[in-house]
């Protein structure tokens, strides 16, 4: 038993030193390294005994790459310290039950065989992340190949995605483990390099120009302790206008989520008499809003105001807006509410009773342009922003609130999650926050530039607007999917030597 613990104790900070291949850190070396420390712990273990490493792993890995979390928990929730490391600690042990599930898996149904386990383990990752990403609306924050933004593997994600790399990722750990032990070579050696080799050779998708535009991004810094606040409701308005006067000649500026942050018909007004500015400079503004129906639902909603959208009032159906699809637990929907609203104000914050908008919306059209939103969370989902990429589509647009994190490395990941949306989707990206990362992004997952962290400013820029018609564009996740069954019907027929 004592070598269990001590194993699990290994393959915890395995875990907790894999995080720093994710950004800011991006030491990607260093996941399929942990990785292969898992699998070497977990040689010859029992089904229950590799369940209880994989779990270590898997919360030493959360617990350090999620610490972003408990910035909001801590202090926008209004809990006592240790409440709120309670429920960083079960939001970890959660997660963590993937790789238990995986570890488990292997260990039962392909230990008879060496090659069998090199095969079986990248199958059983993938589908292991993919769960993570459906199961409860889904949760695909750090799966493996969100280190490579920067990594040698970059080139294969226009072909394979996020998840692909995760395929790739897991792969070479399988293959590095026996090369390591000096057997199977033959399988090693091939693999490893050949992972490594290819993405520098592999000849990018062809890229087509259709001109270019002017676009300025508006970073508004406002305070998370202050955003929701009545009084704060009009300086906040009177700032972003402010903010932005001054690049009305650009063909498009573009605010933050929940930048107006109230329902349409409390500052008709105001936006009227902005829209109406907006249109006699001929400009385009795109700004997050808090979209309300007649029955009183709730959107968190991105809204157009330019020439000729608005003659009358203000609606959620109008057709130039976009409603969010992919809403976050507990921060814009509360699970069982009736049941946990009472217990604390963390899960009564401020709009998390939000509805959802459709899985696949039309583009906002602005300034002749057709763009793919995503609110906040929701670029982390490859198939949601996919859905609704078309072929005229002309870039990709993310708006966000990282203020809720602080100043923590949440905010860098959610900007290499966007970075790896524009690489996979072939389209330039544009991601506006309240308090950074505000970046401008190529089609190549490049920042071209950005503002700094928690400063008021506008980045004002002219974007080329290239197009990539990228294979995971056309095939998405799905061709994944068959390998990694193939993958594992392969490790059944060889599971014994």
């Amino acid at each position: 038993m004592a070598n269990l613990w001590i194993a699990a104790f290994i393959a915890l900070l395995s875990g907790a030193i894999s995080h720093l291949a994710f950004a800011p850190y991006d030491i990607w070396p260093l996941l399929p390294l942990s990785l292969t420390v898992l699998l070497w712990l977990c040689q010859g273990a029992s089904p229950r005994h590799a369940s209880l490493l994989g779990l270590a792993y898997g919360f030493g890995q959360f617990a350090l790459g999620l610490r972003w979390v408990h910035v909001s928990i801590d202090q926008f929730g209004g809990l006592p310290l240790i409440v709120s490391l309670l429920l960083m600690a079960l939001l970890c042990l959660y997660l963590a039950l993937y790789p238990a599930l995986v570890m488990g898996l292997l260990s039962r149904y392909f230990s008879g065989s060496m090659i069998s386990r090199v095969m079986a383990f990248p199958a059983l990752w993938l589908l292991g992340e993919w769960m993570r990403g459906w199961m409860l609306t889904g949760f695909p924050w750090l799966w493996l190949g969100y280190s490579q933004t920067d990594g040698p593997l970059t080139p294969l994600i226009p072909y394979i995605g996020v998840l692909g790399l995760g395929l790739l990722i897991s792969a070479s750990s399988a293959a590095l483990l026996p090369l390591l032990q000096r057997r199977w070579v033959y399988l090693g050696v091939p693999a490893v390099v050949a992972l490594m080799a290819v993405g520098a050779y592999l000849t990018p998708p062809k890229v087509s120009e259709h001109g270019s535009l002017d676009v300025a991004l508006v970073q508004g810094n406002i305070q998370q302790s202050m955003k929701w606040r009545p009084e704060m409701l009009w300086p906040t308005l009177l700032k972003y206008q402010d903010l932005s006067r001054p690049h009305m000649d650009a063909d498009l500026i573009v605010w933050p989520e929940a930048a107006v942050p109230a329902p349409e018909a409390m500052v008709s007004e105001f936006l009227h008499q902005f829209e109406r500015a907006v249109a006699f400079r001929e400009t385009e503004v795109i700004t997050g809003i808090i979209s309300m129906d007649a029955q009183e639902h709730f959107y968190n909603s991105l809204l157009v105001l330019g020439p000729g959208e608005h003659d009358g009032p203000f609606s959620p159906n109008d057709p130039n807006r976009y409603h969010k699809h992919q809403l976050l637990p507990i921060g814009e929907f509360v699970p069982l509410e009736d049941w946990l609203r009472p217990l604390a104000p963390f899960f009564n914050l401020p709009m998390s009773s939000f509805s959802r908008g459709g899985f696949v919306q039309p583009n906002l059209n602005v300034a002749n342009q057709h763009l793919t939103p995503a609110i906040c969370y929701e670029i982390a989902f490859p198939e949601l922003v996919r859905a609704n990429v078309h072929d005229n589509t002309n870039l990709l647009l993310t708006v966000s609130n990282d203020a809720w994190f602080g100043d923590s490395i949440g905010p860098h990941q959610h900007m290499a999650i966007a970075r790896m949306r524009a690489l996979e989707l072939g389209r330039p990206l544009l991601r506006v926050t309240n308090n950074g990362i505000t970046a401008i992004v190529d089609l190549h997952g490049q920042i071209l530039a950005s503002l700094p962290q928690f400063e008021t400013g506008v980045l004002r820029e002219t974007v080329a607007l290239e197009q990539a018609e990228t294979p995971f564009r056309e095939y998405g996740q799905r061709p994944l999917y068959f390998i990694a069954v193939t993958l594992l019907f392969l490790a059944w027929r060889w599971r014994r030597d």
